[in-house]
């Protein structure tokens, strides 16, 4: 389940070189998001580039995701971290 004004966040702009101006910096490599079965994004949660949500998670409201955590777990924060695990 996906609740309202979750966002789903693809590569940002590379940042590595302090000479270069940031509207022409390009991006980095956009690298793919996976959900998998039975899983609960709330309102406006963030999943950034790169992150799976695994089997029986629970993303609480508003938060940002930016790393993968097991699976069964229940995350929020911003970053998001583990809260507890559902098992």
């Amino acid at each position: 389940m996906v609740a309202s004004n979750v966002s789903f966040v693809g590569s940002d702009h590379d940042i590595s070189n302090p000479d270069e101006v940031m509207f022409y910096s390009g991006r980095a490599e956009m690298r793919d998001i996976f959900l998998e079965d039975n899983v609960w994004i709330g309102h406006g949660a963030i999943v950034m580039d790169g992150v799976s949500v695994l089997e029986g998670s629970v993303v609480a409201a508003g938060s940002v995701v930016t790393k993968t955590f097991p699976k069964y777990s229940i995350i929020g924060g911003n970053p998001a971290k583990l809260i507890r695990s559902r098992l």
